[in-house]
């Protein structure tokens, strides 16, 4: 039966939320909620992969997510050239506002990316505080609201308290990690090839999924302390 709740993943880049949460993106996807990804930066002619053909890549994104029945939403900022100003927390806020998530998941706010930092706390805004942003009375946060991290080299100090066993979505999680690769490598999907960003989210989702005893699993930090179901 179709479900009328709708998650939200807000990213920086054009994986990031592919990356920290694909499964449970698929897994809400199956259970037939509406997703949307929100990702701050749209023009990569300043990205040196993507350099002669940032557009491809904000489309070519776009297609891969649609075809696993997700929405892909971009914003118009380009990587180390956005901060938190009044701009931009009324452009991620009307965003927000507009999508109007129950759930949603952002990124861990201690990163070694500038552009990792400047998104969470944007998006804390935004999930936070859209409707006096922007004026808009009739907003309400999202009942819950979950912190991703973003994996080895970036992701600092995360501690996670909530797991999620995506196991079931498993293989269609990284072979969207494959297809975004392939795209920014303008290559075409080879199944048995795997980039290192793949290696990367499988030794992740393993070891998370060894924390609490699932095959793979998505590992999260509640924003908000939440009850839970226990019998």
């Amino acid at each position: 039966m179709p479900n009328d709740k709708t998650v939200l993943a807000i990213g920086a880049h054009y994986d990031d939320s592919p990356f920290g949460v694909p499964g449970l993106l698929l897994q809400a996807v199956r259970k037939h909620y509406r997703v949307v990804i929100l990702t701050l930066i749209g023009d990569y002619s300043n990205w040196p992969p993507a350099a002669d053909r940032p557009q491809e890549i904000v489309d070519g994104t776009k297609q891969i997510a649609h075809s696993y029945g997700i929405e892909n939403r971009f914003l118009n900022y380009r990587s180390q050239q956005f901060d938190v100003t009044a701009e931009t927390k009324r452009a991620v806020s009307k965003a927000v506002v507009d999508i109007a998530p129950d759930i949603a998941f952002l990124l861990w706010p201690d990163d070694t990316h500038p552009d990792h930092e400047a998104a969470s706390r944007l998006s804390k805004v935004a999930l936070q505080q859209a409707g006096r942003v922007v004026n808009e009375p009739k907003y309400r946060p999202p009942r819950r609201i979950y912190y991703y991290d973003n994996g080895p080299r970036h992701t600092i100090g995360f501690q996670p308290d909530t797991f999620v066993d995506v196991s079931e979505d498993w293989p269609r999680a990284i072979e969207w990690l494959g297809r975004l690769a392939a795209l920014v490598k303008n290559e075409e999907i080879d199944g048995l090839r795997r980039y290192p960003g793949q290696d990367a989210k499988e030794a992740l989702a393993v070891y998370r999924g060894k924390t609490c005893g699932v095959g793979h699993s998505e590992a999260l930090k509640s924003f908000n302390a939440y009850p839970q179901e226990i019998l």
